[in-house]
């Protein structure tokens, strides 16, 4: 198992299609939308199913974080999720209470509560890729399309991805700028990734 996965959990944004609500406060059965993700996260740590690591959450001050969990933000703000991914790195790197940076980094959205289980298939796709040089990250694959919001990427590879040159990209696609990454993309992950936007979705879940 590698040495250390930290992650980035996108949740900031606007949230317009519900209604311009805070997005991680949101309830589902219960508990906030970032909780399911933050619990899913920590408990995978514990059980060993994947590595140690720091958190760090992207998100305003608004949005309260249990002990532990950094807190990163763009600035100026509504930059977009790769400037958001951009910050989080950047905290990360700034210390966060341990000397390494870890290798590989995870990506997360707060809007994809089921996102933890994921990691696992993710990490086992990344390590049977660690002979071949050109492979940069594993990421979640739902019907045709790669969910590069849902991986787990070589951190050095990741930060160039998101801030070539040291400079942070801002309003740019996640698409464009993760898309560069040579990534392997990991099926039977669909709903792990699925994501809720809308509050029919949130009504509609079943965990």
């Amino acid at each position: 198992m590698m040495a250390a996965l930290d992650a980035v959990i996108l949740a900031g944004g606007t949230a317009r299609r519900l209604g311009g609500v805070s997005k991680p406060d949101v309830l589902l059965a219960g508990r906030r939308l970032l909780d399911h993700v933050l619990e899913g996260i920590g408990a995978l740590r514990a059980g060993g199913g994947i590595p140690a690591g720091r958190t760090v959450v992207v998100a305003p001050e608004g949005v309260a974080l249990p002990a532990g969990a950094l807190r990163a933000l763009e600035d100026p703000p509504l930059g977009g999720p790769v400037a958001g991914i951009a910050a989080g790195l950047d905290t990360l790197a700034a210390g966060g209470g341990t000397a390494a940076i870890a290798p590989v980094t995870a990506v997360l959205t707060c809007d994809a509560p089921g996102a933890p289980a994921a990691l696992p298939a993710l990490l086992r796709a990344l390590r049977a890729a660690e002979s071949d040089a050109g492979v940069d990250g594993a990421c979640a694959r739902a019907g045709d399309r790669a969910q590069y919001l849902l991986g787990a990427y070589r951190t050095p590879a990741l930060r160039g991805a998101v801030a070539p040159g040291g400079r942070p990209l801002r309003d740019v696609a996640v698409r464009r700028a993760l898309g560069a990454l040579r990534v392997r993309e990991v099926t039977g992950t669909a709903d792990a990734a699925a994501d809720l936007d809308t509050w029919e979705q949130v009504r509609a879940w079943r965990g």
